[in-house]
């Protein structure tokens, strides 16, 4: 039987490997061929070759990453441990990421994973682009740091953030209370980030003054946004007629973020999603940018990954 031996010597083994081995037992997860031994400051491994030469590769990143930042956590060890090649080269280098923000009580605000980070990084050299992927991936909240950003460099002069209200069709008025109260439960999400990002006392400031805007795509009718950072969210629930009034309605300096999640369309039978269709129609246009975020990206609870997984399967199954 082949065998590797790895010495940790520049780093710390019990940090390493983690409270109650907890890091180790992730590997063993990950390589269930392979027996894994932790002992000392040694970590062996017995088994076959090829499996050996990733584990011992995979393991490289891993030492790597801990002697850079001193910490290891499961998000980072199955990021490094399930990317490809060049995603697990990338993933190290996450933590030099840009701060987007100091947020509420000095939370630091930046990407979390490669693809958030490409995100960022498309956002810099389009004023369009399209954010795609599951629950959890953090579009939305990356959209809106970014948009905060923007506002505070005085980049942009306003911030507008729309959704399709689906479930109530977009018709409100049987909805109990004024314009806010019925729009409220569907803008949450929004509000949310907007609250980890901005103290509340200047946020409300920003909306009762209009610098922030949270509507429904209904009010985007008719106006031409300018100096405008805005985000279109859970844009799988628009239709081909509300895509296209929306984006035709950039204006100057104006930067425009898509986020949805076409696995999730709420909308009637035989209704095309207007995300779906913009995805195909603009893919060739210089200028627009497409990111697409998976499941690797979930920064939710764990179980959220496991949960995404598991309808994947069973959706390819009834597809």
């Amino acid at each position: 039987m082949n065998e590797i031996i790895v010495e940790l010597t520049e780093i710390s083994p019990r940090e390493f490997f983690g409270e109650q081995n907890i890091n180790i037992e992730l590997l063993k997860k990950y390589f269930p061929k392979l027996k894994i031994v932790a002992r000392g400051n040694k970590i062996k491994a017995y088994g076959d070759e090829e499996l050996l030469e990733e584990f011992d590769k995979r393991l490289d990143m891993l030492v790597m990453y801990f002697g850079k930042y001193n910490k290891l956590d499961e998000n980072t060890i199955e990021r490094i441990l399930t990317s490809d090649d060049k995603e697990a080269y990338e993933a190290p280098m996450l933590e030099n990421a840009q701060v987007l923000l100091h947020g509420v009580n000095g939370r630091l605000i930046k990407a979390q994973t490669v693809n958030q980070q490409r995100l960022v990084d498309m956002m810099k050299k389009n004023d369009m682009v399209f954010a795609i992927g599951p629950a959890g991936t953090g579009k939305t909240y990356t959209g809106v740091a970014l948009a905060v950003k923007a506002l505070k460099e005085k980049q942009v002069k306003r911030i507008i953030l729309t959704r399709p209200a689906v479930e109530a069709g977009e018709n409100l008025g049987f909805l109990p209370g004024d314009l806010k109260e019925k729009l409220d439960p569907y803008m949450q999400p929004l509000y949310d980030a907007l609250r980890d990002m901005i103290p509340a006392e200047k946020l409300q400031n920003y909306i009762e003054t209009g610098i922030i805007q949270i509507a429904p795509m209904a009010f985007m009718r008719g106006r031409t946004l300018d100096n405008a950072f805005v985000i279109l969210d859970e844009a799988q629930n628009t239709t081909h007629a509300q895509m296209k009034m929306f984006l035709t309605r950039m204006g100057k300096n104006a930067k425009f973020m898509i986020t949805g999640d076409p696995g999730q369309i709420d909308l009637p039978r035989r209704v095309i999603s207007g995300l779906k269709e913009a995805l195909l129609v603009l893919k060739d246009i210089k200028g627009i940018g497409m990111v697409y975020l998976d499941d690797k990206d979930v920064i939710r609870h764990r179980l959220v990954k496991n949960i995404i997984e598991a309808y994947k399967e069973i959706e390819h199954t009834n597809g």
